[in-house]
């Protein structure tokens, strides 16, 4: 009885693959690229939290620290009418300067991720010129090996 084989497939595959020649150096600098605007933006957004909690904190710290003087004993009425109003109004003031900072915060995350955007696109442009330099160098070059050898 005759002993069959099965080919291998992958074997096959491999080979077949193999001669076609794939330049992986673009999709190494496309990840690299990726992984640096990545850490990038991380950094902003990393910054913008931190910064966000600073406010917080310091915030709640105030907050807290004022209504301990509300809370303390008086000897009128009067007293605790006048407590809750300065509680009040120094809550308002505290409460505009911390959203404004909140905005700064904002604009400059804004500004950065604008920044950081154009810079990518400028590189990205410049890749791409480089990218279609480069094929149509190649294409200039087997178009010439043609000609000369249709000669």
């Amino acid at each position: 009885m005759a002993k069959t084989t099965t080919p291998d497939f992958t074997k096959m595959i491999q080979d077949m693959m193999g001669n076609f020649p794939v330049d992986m150096t673009a999709f190494e600098d496309a990840f690299k690229t990726q992984a640096e605007m990545s850490e990038k933006f991380s950094k902003v957004a990393l910054g913008a939290a931190e910064k966000s909690a600073e406010i917080s904190t310091k915030w709640t710290k105030e907050t807290l620290a004022k209504v301990g003087e509300v809370t303390a004993a008086k000897d009128d009425a009067a007293a605790y009418t006048k407590a809750m109003t300065d509680f009040a109004s120094a809550q308002a003031e505290t409460a505009a300067a911390n959203m404004a900072a909140f905005a700064e915060i904002a604009k400059s995350v804004q500004t950065e991720t604008v920044e950081l955007m154009m810079a990518a696109s400028k590189d990205f442009g410049a890749e791409a010129s480089a990218a279609v330099k480069k094929a149509t160098d190649e294409v200039t070059k087997a178009a010439k090996k043609a000609t000369e050898a249709a000669k």
